[in-house]
């Protein structure tokens, strides 16, 4: 009986071209750095979604802040999720 190797190969080639275009954006990756401050700054935030506006600027800033316990069972194995963002935008009239 013979082989197919039609199917196979299109297979490869599609998971060749993902694992390549993956290769390619993790090599235009820059190292970043950690700023202490922004690390103090995220940690501070309540949970929640808040927004504000200053006064004197015409801007708005945001934060969000999602922190969750996940377990696998009543004593089980856990993690915990913390994702937070702070964000501004900027508009002005020129």
């Amino acid at each position: 009986m013979a082989l197919p190797l039609a199917p196979i190969a299109v297979m490869a080639a599609k998971y060749g071209a993902v694992a390549l275009a993956g290769y390619a954006v993790a090599r235009q990756i820059q190292p970043g750095r950690t700023d202490q401050q922004v690390e103090d700054a995220f940690d501070a935030m309540d949970e929640g979604l808040s927004a504000h506006r200053p006064r004197d600027r015409e801007q708005v800033n945001a934060g969000l802040r999602f922190r969750r316990v996940l377990r696998l069972g009543t004593n089980g194995p856990g993690i915990e999720i913390d994702a937070s963002a702070l964000g501004r935008l900027r508009m002005r009239r020129l």
